[in-house]
């Protein structure tokens, strides 16, 4: 019997619904961040619908994975879905603090959490949540995207959906040098987002050296190598951007981005290298009649969630 979280909505790739709150033999927690802060860019808005979404597609498929040497996701994890963390509209601060409590507790548990967005805004207070939990260590990111989001602020909001990582930049926990901006491409991206990277001892790998580098799986071998020097622990963040318009027509018309092939194969060795945890965000159900992108979350989770297994077994 499938278990709903609300409405019509079920909970995301048929997981048990931790109505209580409490994972209850989880490996996995999924939850929802429905926050959207202010738009950067025309008519694009709506990402605050994406878990919805997403959660509504998912209920197609199955954890099985043909491709991966048959691979099935659910004989090795059980998945909870803890519902949507209570945004306040409009109210920025008091949002970024009720996903840093929300996360914290997601954390604490132990298991392996997997946030939907929502806006990249955030990806700060959910590895903001992680530095409470664990003080004095150290985490490395693998952020995936077409751009940056490094800029100090968006019209004097200091959590807008592309500075987060200009906050990251500051909190102690991250290890900059460990933080990798992979994928980056495009003329969306500010001349000075290059310079705050570098400023950081962020890395940067463009499209291109994404693309003419070694082959995929020696890249991300290469890329978790860097991410993990250094640190107790490597985050996955995934902005659906990253991918070329054409493999996501619910998010930005980025053109010369990642094939899907090139991302799964590898958040995929990510999976099996260890991560402690990712998120998936920026996907904009109103720009996609069909919820492409929507459907598409369900695999991407699944091939990092299929690498996390095989690294478990």
């Amino acid at each position: 019997m499938r278990d709903y979280v609300y409405g019509n909505t079920p909970t995301f790739l048929e997981s048990t619904w931790a109505v209580d709150k409490k994972p209850r033999g989880a490996d996995v927690i999924v939850y929802g961040v429905p926050w959207e802060g202010g738009v950067t860019w025309g008519d694009y808005t709506g990402v605050e619908l994406g878990p919805k979404s997403m959660r509504l597609a998912s209920a197609r498929y199955s954890g099985y994975l043909p491709e991966l040497n048959h691979m099935d996701v659910f004989e090795h994890l059980h998945l909870a879905d803890m519902g949507d963390v209570d945004v306040v509209p409009a109210e920025i601060d008091k949002t970024m603090e009720r996903i840093t409590s929300f996360s914290g507790n997601v954390w604490e548990s132990g298991t392996f959490p997997v946030a939907l967005g929502g806006d990249h805004s955030i990806t700060y207070p959910i590895i903001r949540a992680w530095s409470n939990q664990n003080p004095g260590q150290r985490m490395g990111i693998i952020h995936l995207d077409a751009h940056y989001d490094n800029m100090p602020h968006f019209n004097g909001d200091k959590y807008a959906r592309n500075t987060p990582f200009a906050r990251l930049y500051e909190l102690d926990a991250v290890r900059n040098e460990s933080l990798l901006h992979v994928g980056i491409h495009g003329p969306r991206n500010k001349p000075e987002s290059g310079r705050y990277a570098r400023d950081a001892g962020a890395k940067t790998l463009t499209i291109n050296d994404v693309r003419e580098g070694s082959d995929l799986r020696a890249l991300a071998n290469d890329i978790y190598k860097q991410a993990s020097e250094g640190t107790d622990a490597v985050y996955l963040s995934i902005c659906s951007d990253v991918l070329d318009h054409a493999f996501n027509p619910g998010g930005p018309v980025d053109t010369n981005g990642l094939s899907s092939y090139e991302l799964l194969t590898m958040i995929h060795e990510f999976g099996k290298l260890g991560l402690c945890g990712m998120d998936f965000v920026e996907v904009y159900p109103q720009q996609d009649a069909n919820d492409l992108s929507s459907h598409l979350a369900s695999t991407v989770v699944l091939y990092v969630l299929a690498g996390h297994a095989s690294r478990q077994s």
